[in-house]
């Protein structure tokens, strides 16, 4: 049952577009943060500690993926470092309240990608 499970999610997640991904990514990064403050709150930080660690990579991969040539990227840039910046900070800090005020970014950005991503491709690019 598992290796039916892992080959539909792999077979899933390889047939969705690049933008389709980042939302996906995106998606994730808020999932972790989230569980990162219910855990900060319950005093939890081990876990909060690996979900902001999680947090971190997805935003790093995002950056790293980033075509400089195109100008908005330079933006995205900027905002990849600071996020990244908050969630060592929150995490050093085990503040929620640094975390609460980076979701609304996120989400912001993640609809954002999401209209893209449901653009036919002809108008994409």
């Amino acid at each position: 049952m598992n290796n039916a499970y892992s080959a539909y999610k792999k077979q899933s997640i390889s047939t969705l577009t690049p933008m389709e991904i980042v939302v996906k990514l995106y998606d994730e990064a808020e999932k972790q943060i989230n569980i990162a403050i219910v855990s900060i709150e319950k005093k939890d930080y081990a876990t909060a500690n690996k979900c902001l660690q999680k947090s971190q990579d997805i935003v790093n991969a995002l950056r790293s993926v980033l075509d400089m040539s195109i100008p908005i990227s330079t933006q995205l840039d900027a905002l990849y470092d600071f996020f990244n910046r908050q969630l060592v900070t929150a995490n050093v800090k085990k503040d929620t309240q640094i975390l609460k005020e980076l979701l609304p970014m996120l989400a912001e950005l993640k609809d954002a990608f999401a209209q893209i991503a449901a653009m036919p491709r002809s108008q994409v690019g």
